[in-house]
C-alpha cells in the first residue's frame, strides 16, 4: 500500500484548544518545528471558543488555569470568565509564534495507520496528509450529547446546546426551559433568570454546590505579579496544593465528604427558604461522587418566583411546549440543552483506525475504553491521546493533565529521534497489568461508593474517566517516557 499524495510532516495534530496549542509550542521549544494542528473551527481556543454561553466562566482557579510556562499576570479575578481565557490562548500562541502552524476550517474526517509505510495516512476538508507521529488533542469537551427525547425535531422555537448558543435568540421576556443541571447550567441560568418571563430548570439529578470563594483582584495585586519575579509561581504552588488536598476525602479517606458536604447543605438551607424547593435541590448521594459545582448565586436563582425546578423528567416534546413525566404540559418558547458533551464515546474515536483497521471506538466498544497512562493505546502506533483514557482530573486543573501529558509526548518524539526508532506502539501486557492496577485504586472511593450514577463510571462499574490519586503522581509518572514498555521497530 502506498500512502496518498499529500503533505507530509513529522508531527500531526488534531485540535487547537490548550492540548494541541500546548503540544505544538512545546515542540517548538524544543526545536521541532515539522508539525501541522488540524482545527475544523474557524478560530483557535477549543472549550473556550465554543461555549460563549450567558456567565460562561471556569470553576477553577485562574493561578491553576494557564500553562506554568505561560503564567498570566493579567487575571481580573480568581476565576476567570470565558473571554479573559480565550484573550490569553490567542496571546499564548502569538507569544510563541505557532500561529501559522495552524490549518483552521480544517476538519479531520479520517485517520488511519498504514503498516507499510509506517505513517499516519490523514484525511481532512483540505485534502490528504501524512504524519510519522499523530496527536489527537480533540478533547472531552468538544461534541456536544444530545438527549434522546421524543418529540425534540418538532418543536418549532430555538433549541441549542450551551456550547453552541444562539446569540441572535432575545432571551427578554420570553418563556426559556434549560434541561440539565450540570456545570454550564448552574452558570446559565443566574445569568438569564431575571431577564427571561419564566425560566423551567429540568433536573434529572440534584448537584452538590459548594460556595464560590472568588473575588476580583485588585490593581496592586496585578502589579505585584507582573513587577516581582516568582511571585505568581508562588501563588500558584499555593492554589495548586490546596486543591490537592481534595483526593483526601475524594480518593482516600470519603467520609471526610460529609464533613465538607454539610458546608455546602447550610449554605443551601440559609438560601432557600421554601421546603419543597429545598427538597428537590438536596443531592441524595455523597459529595464528590460526581462533578462538583460551584456558585454563589444559583440557588438564588432558584428561589425566584419565575423560575421553577421540575424533576419529574421530559415525556415528550412539542411543538410549543415540553410534557414532564407526570403529565403537566408547560408552553416554551426556547430550550437550552445543558447536557454535556460525548465523552467516553467521543466521535474522533470513530475516525481513528489502528494497525488492525478497527477504529479506537471498536476498540473501547468491545475491551471497554482503557490505555496506557492515559496517553497511548495498543494497536495503535505512534499514536497519543490527550485527556486519554482514566486522565481527568475532578479536583483540580486540566491544564495540570495537558501539561503532564505533552512531557510524555515530547520526550517520546525525542527518544525516537535518538534511539533511530520508526515507531513505538505500547504493549498489550503493559497496558494490560498498567489498567489492572489502576482500577484497583478506585476501590473504596467516593466516585465508587457514593451512591450516584456518574459520566465517570460506565454501566458495568468501570471508572474509564479520572486518575483516582494525586496528580503529582501523574505528572511524575509521565515525566519520561518509558520505551521498555513498547513495541518498537527502527528506522531504515
Amino acid at each position: 500500500m502506498t500512502a496518498p499524495q499529500g503533505r507530509h510532516s513529522r508531527v500531526a495534530i488534531i485540535g487547537a484548544g490548550f492540548a494541541g496549542l500546548g503540544v505544538a509550542i512545546r515542540l517548538r521549544q524544543w526545536g521541532i518545528t515539522d508539525f501541522v494542528v488540524f482545527e475544523r473551527a474557524s478560530d483557535i481556543g477549543g472549550t473556550w471558543r465554543d461555549n460563549t454561553y450567558p456567565g460562561a466562566g471556569c470553576d477553577v482557579p485562574s493561578q491553576l488555569y494557564s500553562y506554568s510556562f505561560a503564567r498570566n499576570p493579567h487575571w481580573t479575578h480568581s476565576f476567570s470568565t470565558q473571554p479573559q481565557i480565550q484573550r490569553y490562548v490567542h496571546d499564548v500562541v502569538d507569544r510563541h509564534g505557532v500561529r501559522d502552524s495552524v490549518v483552521l476550517e480544517c476538519e479531520v474526517t479520517g485517520a488511519r495507520w498504514n503498516d507499510d509505510t509506517a505513517r499516519w495516512e490523514i484525511q481532512t476538508s483540505d485534502g490528504a496528509y501524512t504524519a510519522d507521529i499523530m496527536v489527537s488533542a480533540a478533547g472531552p469537551l468538544s461534541a456536544p450529547k444530545l438527549p434522546d427525547i421524543k418529540g425534540i425535531g418538532t418543536f418549532r422555537g430555538p433549541i441549542f446546546h450551551s456550547a453552541r448558543w444562539d446569540h441572535e435568540f432575545e432571551l427578554a421576556g420570553k418563556r426559556v426551559a434549560v434541561v440539565g443541571t450540570g456545570a454550564s447550567a448552574i452558570q446559565i441560568v443566574p445569568s438569564i433568570a431575571g431577564e427571561v418571563a419564566r425560566l423551567d430548570l429540568y433536573q434529572r439529578s440534584a448537584p452538590w454546590v459548594l460556595p464560590r470563594m472568588g473575588r476580583r483582584y485588585t490593581w496592586l495585586e496585578r502589579l505585584y505579579y507582573r513587577r516581582v519575579p516568582g511571585a505568581q509561581r508562588l501563588a500558584r504552588i499555593g492554589v495548586y496544593w490546596v486543591r490537592e488536598s481534595f483526593v483526601l476525602w475524594q480518593s482516600k479517606y470519603p467520609p471526610l465528604a460529609d464533613f465538607f458536604s454539610f458546608g455546602a447543605r447550610m449554605k443551601m438551607w440559609w438560601v432557600i427558604r421554601d421546603r419543597e424547593l429545598r427538597r428537590k435541590v438536596t443531592p441524595g448521594y455523597r459529595l464528590g461522587c460526581k462533578r462538583m459545582l460551584i456558585s454563589n448565586v444559583y440557588y438564588p436563582a432558584l428561589a425566584r418566583d419565575n423560575v421553577e425546578v421540575v424533576v419529574d423528567g421530559i415525556a415528550e416534546i412539542r411543538e410549543q411546549s415540553i410534557v414532564a413525566d407526570d403529565g403537566t404540559e408547560r408552553e416554551v418558547d426556547a430550550v437550552v440543552l445543558a447536557t454535556g458533551f460525548r465523552i467516553t464515546d467521543s466521535p474522533t474515536y470513530d475516525l481513528i483506525s489502528g494497525r488492525d483497521g478497527r477504529t479506537l471506538s471498536e476498540v473501547f466498544g468491545a475491551e471497554g475504553m482503557s490505555g496506557y497512562k492515559g496517553t497511548t493505546v495498543a494497536n495503535f502506533p505512534n499514536l497519543f491521546l490527550m485527556i486519554g483514557p482514566n486522565s481527568a482530573l475532578s479536583y483540580t486543573s486540566a491544564v495540570f493533565t495537558i501539561e503532564s501529558q505533552i512531557n510524555y509526548v515530547i520526550d517520546a518524539v525525542r527518544t525516537m529521534a535518538a534511539g533511530g526508532l520508526r515507531t513505538v506502539e505500547v504493549r498489550e501486557d503493559a497496558q494490560t497489568s498498567y489498567n489492572r492496577e489502576l482500577q484497583q485504586k478506585f476501590d473504596g472511593t467516593v466516585w465508587n461508593t457514593g451512591e450516584c450514577t456518574s459520566w465517570f463510571v460506565d454501566e458495568n462499574g468501570h471508572n474509564a474517566t479520572l486518575w483516582p490519586d494525586f496528580s503529582f503522581r501523574f505528572h511524575r509518572m509521565l515525566k519520561t517516557f518509558d520505551v521498555e514498555a513498547y513495541r518498537t521497530t527502527r528506522s531504515e
